[in-house]
């Protein structure tokens, strides 16, 4: 089965919280009218794509609805699906640090799969030939650093870490030294389980922000936020929070098979401005996989109402 396929699969409960609620509402309404929208608002706010989200594709509906002239509720299917696509783009320049000299550091609250996608991105950097060093700097998990441990061992890459209990610090300036001596493309680093109102911890990462600064210039520093897909609105108010304290340049959204809360991935991007740059729909290295917004909103829509 392939990744399209895998998605599509477990975005099946999404479909029929929010693809299939908006089928209903274009079935059940003979014309368009304020009605008819607020049954669409109503809908899509249940199926996790937020107040202020669905009040902007709305917005934007209404305004071809009356250019465009369209009479018939199901008409505005297309028009929909285009609307939600458009918020959710990415573009090459959104990952060009894969191909740069970088330093990703990887945060989120514990149990989000911040660890296991780090291990998930070794494996699939070291598969495009990269040089990957990882870094164990959640020390305060012994777990964390097993985890890595084994993904290290898998992909055949190397594993700084220290003991439980140690520095972070201290492990992220053995890492760069080690990224350093073997001339590594990739410095990804896991970081410690941190809940956005913890404010030793968010002091921690602005830590390691500096020592990154100080000690490893030359790379390119990327932040990547682990949100967990079947959180629905407590993902949103996390990367808010997050947001506020880290530069946050991208999102690996986990956790989206079998959840009906898939429509976050629409408000994420849409309300932050922070592009979803990877996905993941089950354990295996092959169930994460770039996110391409074509791919989503058509598994999404495509096995429900779209061109029948």
């Amino acid at each position: 089965m392939g990744f399209f396929d895998r998605l599509r699969g477990g975005l099946k409960k999404t479909q029929v919280v929010l693809v299939r609620g908006i089928d209903d509402v274009m079935a059940r309404h003979d014309r368009i009218d304020e009605d008819f929208y607020d049954d669409l608002e109503e809908i899509m706010i249940k199926g996790d794509v937020g107040v202020h989200t669905t009040e902007e594709i709305l917005d934007e509906l209404r305004d071809i609805v009356s250019e465009r002239r369209i009479k018939n509720p199901s008409d505005c299917g297309d028009v929909l699906i285009e609307l939600i696509r458009d918020r959710m783009k990415t573009c090459e320049a959104d990952y060009a640090f894969e191909n740069e000299k970088s330093a990703v550091l990887v945060i989120g609250v514990n149990g989000a799969g911040k660890t296991t996608s780090v291990g998930k991105l070794a494996s699939i950097y070291k598969n495009r030939k990269k040089k990957v060093i990882m870094a164990a700097a959640d020390t305060y998990r012994a777990a964390a650093n097993e985890q890595l441990a084994e993904w290290a061992k898998r992909a055949g890459v190397q594993l700084i870490s220290g003991q439980d209990g140690a520095d972070p610090g201290s492990v992220v300036y053995d890492a760069i030294a080690a990224s350093k001596a073997r001339d590594a493309d990739i410095l990804l680093i896991d970081t410690a389980g941190r809940l956005h109102n913890k404010k030793n911890l968010m002091n921690e990462l602005h830590k390691l922000y500096r020592i990154l600064e100080k000690e490893y210039p030359e790379a390119r520093r990327e932040t990547l936020l682990v949100l967990d897909g079947t959180t629905g609105q407590n993902a949103l108010i996390q990367a808010k929070e997050f947001s506020e304290v880290a530069d946050v340049t991208g999102i690996i959204l986990t956790k989206l098979d079998g959840t009906p809360k898939g429509g976050i991935a629409v408000a994420i991007q849409s309300e932050l401005g922070i592009p979803i740059k990877y996905i993941g729909v089950g354990e295996s290295v092959e169930d994460m996989q770039k996110f391409n917004a074509d791919e989503f909103v058509d598994a999404l829509f495509e096995p429900t109402y779209k061109n029948k």
